[in-house]
């Protein structure tokens, strides 16, 4: 029995049926289909846990986060998916604190007020065409990854962020935009940190009222 680390696009469906054909040889490390669900479904269960305050759930393992969207082609419909695709879109070329720190944000705003409670909804709100509140969804370009390594990062990143494992870097954060710009929405809010290539920023507090 060997390990192999081949990678093809081929898809989600594609990878869980190329697995069980290798599997059939003896040829193990494509992810498999269960693990892939028990990913899905374990996230499903920590978004809920965070959108409500409480404690994580059942934690996801690596193994089980790698086999889900192994490719970065998946349709955005599971927790998992679409914080990981926002993390690579947002913040791909930083290192992994700017990563963090924009899965901070996408998990702020889901236990927060005034915010969709589904990660798939906080991070495509909006629509594609534009307005939206992350860019990666409107900008006009395609959405799948280009390149393996950095999603396997942000997958793990996105991983870590539902388990509730990372601090939060951006002290609060609700939003972020880009070193270097100064857009108007920014004067309303409290800057808190600049991290990797990007300034965040919270709801000011109200001043105690004399």
């Amino acid at each position: 029995m060997f390990e192999v680390g081949l990678r093809v696009s081929v898809g989600r469906a594609g990878a869980v049926v190329l697995g069980l054909l290798l599997a059939g040889f003896g040829v193990t490390g494509w992810p498999s289909e269960e693990e892939a669900a028990a990913a899905v479904e374990k996230a499903e269960e920590l978004e809920a846990a965070a959108a409500e305050g409480e404690p994580a759930t059942e934690a996801i393992e690596a193994e089980e986060a790698e086999a889900v969207d192994p490719e970065g082609q998946a349709p955005l419909d599971d927790a998992l998916t679409c914080l990981a695709r926002t993390v690579y879109w947002e913040a791909k070329g930083e290192d992994l604190p700017g990563m963090e720190a924009v899965a901070n944000v996408v998990m702020n705003r889901l236990a927060g007020d005034g915010f969709p409670d589904t990660i798939c909804g906080v991070v495509t709100e909006g629509r594609p065409e534009g307005p939206c509140q992350f860019s990666w969804w409107c900008d006009g370009n395609p959405l799948d990854v280009e390149e393996a390594d950095r999603y396997e990062l942000t997958m793990d990143v996105a991983r870590r962020a539902l388990n509730q494992e990372l601090e939060d870097r951006t002290k609060g954060a609700l939003y972020f935009h880009a070193e270097g710009l100064s857009p108007d929405w920014a004067e309303v809010y409290e800057p808190t940190v600049t991290e990797g290539g990007h300034v965040f920023y919270r709801v000011a507090e109200a001043s105690p009222s004399n």
